[in-house]
């Protein structure tokens, strides 16, 4: 009898997969019991994500600059204080100082940010003046705030037409936000995402490493895409088509997947 009650205390504690599990109240959710780094606040920021409160001391803080990159579009640096970028941790609990980014142009979420440099080809901006926003989050997805404000980082960024002073196409005419000029890309995978459906049905596409493929993907819902192992994403637009083009120059398996639905698309075997 001792050491059946020390088996289910010790699997109590462990949970079955050995990890440490939370347990919370009925009808409290898990992000609500997530940990007690700051104040969960009803309030939400713009993307509908709820506030995480804590003291402006010792508080995580984002700047924001933007460089022209000298072959295509705009190089951007995230300088955190009092934060860390914890890509491997997403989704688990509030840990402080700690989580991700989201970029958004004009209020439209572009990325979610692993670290503080991101690459933002000149084919995903309009012409025109913007403004490039960056906010910290939780591994919860919670967004960090002070004073009942997110913690964010803006700048300014102006694209000028192609061939004008300050665009950065080398004077030819972009293709459209997202797609690649056919000769970019050595191999194209098209996919669409339909009513929580992949079709076609999420296989895995072979490469040989140095390789360039091309994402093509239509989503129903707006959401981002992300391939693990080479740190890309690309936003995807509710009902239009995106494209991410990347070159295969890491061997490995390697999963192509939906942030906000949580979907497989495929999977790069790269050899």
């Amino acid at each position: 009898m001792l050491a059946l009650a020390l088996l289910l205390a010790g699997g109590a504690a462990t949970g079955c997969g050995g990890r440490a599990t939370t347990h919370h109240k009925p009808g409290t959710s898990h992000e609500q019991a997530s940990g007690g780094v700051g104040t969960l606040l009803t309030a939400t920021d713009a993307a509908g994500h709820r506030l995480r409160e804590v003291p402006a001391q010792g508080a995580p803080e984002v700047q924001l600059t933007v460089r022209p990159d000298s072959e295509d579009g705009w190089n951007l640096q995230l300088a955190v204080t009092n934060y860390r970028f914890t890509p491997d941790s997403t989704g688990g609990a509030a840990l402080p100082g700690a989580g991700h980014a989201h970029l958004e142009l004009d209020g439209r979420k572009l990325a979610r940010l692993y670290g503080p440099w991101f690459h933002l080809p000149v084919a995903q901006v309009p012409e025109g003046t913007h403004t490039l926003t960056v906010r910290l989050y939780a591994d919860d997805h919670t967004a960090w705030a002070v004073s009942g404000k997110p913690v964010e980082g803006t700048a300014q960024l102006t694209a000028a037409a192609p061939g004008q002073p300050g665009g950065h196409g080398h004077g030819a005419t972009p293709p459209p936000v997202g797609i690649p000029a056919p000769e970019q890309a050595d191999r194209t995978v098209t996919i669409t995402v339909r009513d929580g459906k992949v079709s076609p049905a999420p296989a895995r596409t072979e490469l040989r490493r140095g390789e360039r493929v091309a994402l093509r993907v239509t989503s129903d819902r707006a959401d981002t895409l992300h391939v693990h192992g080479y740190d890309k994403e690309l936003a995807l637009p509710a009902g239009q088509e995106a494209t991410l083009v990347l070159t295969a120059d890491r061997t490995g398996l390697f999963e192509v997947e939906t942030h906000e639905s949580g979907l497989v698309l495929t999977q790069l075997l790269v050899r």
